[in-house]
């Protein structure tokens, strides 16, 4: 099997501020799986709040290189266990990785991801749009643009916070979503919760810190008027365990839990313990997309929107049409890479004129 690599650079149709910082495009790795003529597609993010570069991730993919190149190809699952030692505090390559050859191995059998996961395609859940944070009337005219979307996750984290949720909500009657990016302390959170909840917000994802004190998270799970999704303490299979009992459900995200095979996991665990499942995502392409919208099937909640937040894209695969998705024609993951996909990028940055930023 051979791995290629690309690395692209994508603006963003508008600048993406949460409550850590703002960025301007998205780097990422394009890590592609060759084999009988077929290739597999798989993406990894640059994260400045997670340390991870472009440099590294290909750096920790030419390590893995001789493992990957050798394996006798079958069961995307029996690969990711491979992997799994020599990639334990890098899960974002190993999800690029991981999805990937989901996506091969689905064209080279003929069927799509989501089937060979045991998934059938009915009642998935239409995903939200994110608005991120920036002056009130720039999230209004942010929310005005994309006026048809069933749901939209608002990021919060500023000292107007329910100010901003109020001037939103006259603008639509569809529900919101409040992503307060570790933001709030208890006491900000069971405030705003019951004032929110009057707004038509669904759900919290993430007030507290992610090393909030056991002692808040639990005060927050029991006096809060809305659900408390995790995120940020939620990133591998063992975390779901953890937040059980002081949250409600959680927000998987691919490159944080290391790919679609652990993901389908921890979201079947969660539903056991009867807590609410959501897929989230980065600001990332269609090849990022198309992988983690194969998990729909066990979704309450969807946020697959990060390509839609990019002034330009890398590959065509599952599309998000209004917060609805519609899945390509292809098998596996659906991904095709445009031609040239690094080239053609790197073009769409200089014809904006802008440089790629991201204030930590």
């Amino acid at each position: 099997m051979n791995v290629r690599l690309h690395r692209v650079e994508i603006p963003l149709e508008h600048p993406f501020t949460i409550a850590r910082g703002t960025k301007t495009c998205q780097r990422s790795l394009i890590v592609v799986l060759e084999r009988d003529g077929a290739c597999g597609y798989g993406e990894a993010t640059e994260h400045a709040y997670y340390g991870v570069t472009l440099d590294s991730m290909a750096a920790s993919v030419e390590r893995c290189r001789p493992l990957i190149e050798r394996y006798e190809f079958g069961d995307p699952g029996a690969l990711w266990d491979l992997l799994r030692p020599t990639l334990a505090n890098e899960m974002f390559v190993l999800s690029a990785i991981d999805a990937a050859a989901h996506d091969l191995f689905g064209k080279l059998v003929g069927r799509r991801t989501y089937d060979l996961l045991g998934l059938q395609w009915t009642g998935v859940p239409a995903s939200s749009y994110t608005v991120g944070i920036d002056s009130v009337e720039r999230m209004i005219a942010k929310l005005g643009e994309r006026p048809d979307w069933p749901a939209y996750k608002i990021k919060l984290g500023t000292d107007r916070d329910v100010e901003i949720v109020r001037r939103l909500r006259e603008r639509t009657t569809a529900p919101f979503r409040v992503d307060a990016n570790c933001g709030w302390t208890a006491e900000e959170t069971i405030e705003n919760s019951h004032v929110l909840k009057e707004l038509r917000v669904e759900f919290l994802e993430q007030p507290l810190p992610a090393d909030a004190n056991p002692d808040d998270r639990r005060r927050v799970f029991e006096e809060s008027a809305l659900p408390i999704l995790a995120d940020e303490s939620c990133l591998v299979e063992s975390d779901v365990e953890r937040c059980h009992g002081t949250f409600h459900g959680i927000n998987v995200k691919l490159s944080k839990c290391g790919g679609l095979t652990p993901a389908s996991r921890m979201l079947r665990r969660a539903r056991d313990l009867d807590m609410k499942t959501m897929v989230g995502c980065m600001v990332e392409s269609t090849v990022g997309i198309s992988a983690a919208a194969q998990l729909l099937p066990l979704l309450d909640y969807a946020d697959l929107d990060g390509a839609t937040l990019l002034a330009g894209d890398v590959a065509d695969g599952v599309a998000v049409d209004n917060g609805r998705v519609r899945l390509s024609e292809r098998f596996g993951n659906g991904v095709e890479l445009y031609k040239s996909a690094a080239a053609d990028s790197l073009q769409v940055m200089k014809a904006e004129g802008d440089s790629c930023r991201e204030d930590p």
